[in-house]
């Protein structure tokens, strides 16, 4: 049986953007489920955006949460393969995937936030699908491939987190706006991580990793799932 490996980098950079991710649903559940502070910090007001669809903001990030931990059992696990556990997955991602093109209807940082949802989120439907296909045709090392990309390129938006942090904290002196930095930091967000799953994808030391017969050959990489 093929067995996939991922590099400390990787893992540590995917177990910081779950965590991320995940704290960022939670504090937007609360967010949600609290009175509006009626607040004009920069905080308050992006509370308020998101107060106006609060609907669709969460049939966006409840899947989207669900997504991400079914991700972390899909690509980690050691066990043989689960059909409806993938199966969990495709859905979830769909329903994550489309959900978002409508979130862009309401977005903070307006067109260059809205293109980088475009961008970023078309290549995830269509990883997620190449995905589903090579699933489809019992094709497993494609598949995991496309899986693997999608849920990085996913995980953008927990990258995006950090590099909003770094505008809101230099908002004082650079004197830019939600509405101003946040287009911004989705391109840079999602840009990191869709580079560096494609640098892993096609690196040479993973390619050197795999004997002909399809295994992995011992190495100083960790993190070995089935």
């Amino acid at each position: 049986m093929r067995r996939y490996r991922y590099p400390l980098w990787l893992l540590t950079g995917f177990w910081v953007c779950v965590v991320i991710a995940i704290g960022a649903v939670v504090r937007r559940l609360i967010a949600l489920t609290r009175a509006p502070s009626g607040g004009s910090s920069p905080l308050a007001v992006l509370d308020a955006a998101f107060d106006s669809h609060a609907a669709l903001t969460l049939v966006h990030i409840v899947p989207a949460a669900l997504f991400v931990i079914v991700a972390a059992c899909v690509l980690l696990r050691r066990r043989a393969e689960n059909d409806w556990l993938e199966t969990t997955f495709f859905v979830l991602g769909a329903v994550t995937g489309l959900t978002a093109y409508a979130m862009s209807r309401y977005a903070v940082g307006g067109w260059v936030e809205r293109s980088a949802v475009l961008v970023f989120n078309t290549w995830f439907l269509l990883s997620l699908s190449r995905a589903y296909w090579f699933r489809f045709h019992g094709d497993g090392a494609p598949k995991r491939e496309w899986m693997t990309r999608a849920v990085a390129v996913l995980l953008g938006i927990a990258t995006t987190r950090p590099v909003m942090g770094v505008f809101f904290a230099t908002s004082p002196r650079t004197h830019l706006s939600p509405h101003d930095f946040f287009g911004i930091a989705f391109w840079i967000g999602f840009s990191i991580n869709a580079v560096a799953v494609e640098f892993w994808l096609r690196s040479k030391t993973r390619a050197r990793l795999y004997d002909p017969e399809g295994s992995f050959q011992s190495g100083r990489r960790v993190g070995a799932v089935v």
